[in-house]
């Protein structure tokens, strides 16, 4: 099943405040108990993900071509 790009920026959308709760209160202590709420740069990995993905879908929606970059070496045989 494939994503579609309002899919794609619902998700960003839902990271991005996810980000924005953990900045404001990333842990907190009642009594003895603490919690701790995520990881915030797992967080940020995930929003990276959902920023390619809404770039990549709109310029599919926009009709361009998506450039894929690889990495070699040459070597003598």
């Amino acid at each position: 099943m494939a994503i579609t790009l309002e899919e794609a920026q619902e998700n960003l959308r839902v990271w991005l405040e996810a980000e924005r709760s953990i900045a404001n209160a990333q842990s907190y202590t009642i009594s003895n108990r603490s919690l701790t709420k995520a990881n915030l740069s797992e967080v940020a990995k995930r929003i990276t993900y959902w920023q390619n993905k809404v770039a990549e879908l709109e310029m599919i929606r926009n009709g361009k071509r998506i450039r894929r970059t690889k990495q070699f070496i040459p070597r003598d045989c």
